[in-house]
């Protein structure tokens, strides 16, 4: 059986004729990392203050058809990435979940990632390709002299049919479009690899 796809590396050279097939990497600087955070940003920036408004007023033809318009990830409790590692998981069951980075320089969070699982209490402690990319995201910015906040959030009020579940995750995605899910990799060229 052929292995899953793997996301590429932007800053990939190509090797040289007659030298080995291992380039060379090629390390972010701290200017391209601040200037993929900001793009992400400057795209979400717009839906977390949505998010902030509809706890604050309703509109009558909001939500309606759109069942993912009423989860707002902020009012949700942040983890950090580890909680799987915890003797007693805070999340059982059927959930959604939302990987963010808060960088110091903007005003909002960065949804990095969004994903399903039937077993939140599971889900983190196996192969995860979002674990990989979250770990080499986490060393650019040390790397670079960046702070790194990166937590998780849990949402347990979801369908336990799988593909409900699925297309709510789908919804959710196409609003938010964050870099680590394969359905927008492209659009933010994510310079995150798994090895």
């Amino acid at each position: 059986m052929p292995a899953s796809p793997r996301q590429g590396n932007l800053f990939e050279q190509a090797t040289p004729a007659g030298q080995d097939n291992n380039p060379a990497e090629l390390p972010l600087n701290r200017q391209q990392l601040q200037s993929w955070q900001q793009r992400i940003h400057s795209f979400q920036s717009p839906l977390f203050q949505a998010d902030g408004r509809s706890q604050e007023q309703g509109s009558l033809f909001s939500g309606h058809d759109d069942p993912a318009s009423g989860i707002q990830p902020l009012s949700l409790k942040p983890l950090p990435l580890s909680f799987w590692r915890w003797p007693q998981s805070p999340h059982q069951g059927a959930a959604l979940y939302w990987v963010m980075d808060r960088p110091a320089d903007l005003e909002h969070p960065i949804l990095l990632y969004i994903g399903e699982t039937m077993a939140a209490d599971r889900r983190w402690k196996g192969e995860h390709d979002c674990k990989a990319y979250l770990a080499a995201y986490q060393e650019a910015c040390v790397d670079c002299g960046l702070s790194c906040r990166t937590s998780i959030r849990f949402w347990g009020d979801v369908p336990r049919a799988t593909r409900a579940r699925r297309k709510l995750e789908q919804t959710l995605i196409r609003r938010w479009q964050p870099p680590f899910n394969k359905e927008s990799r492209e659009r933010w060229a994510t310079p995150f690899q798994a090895a």
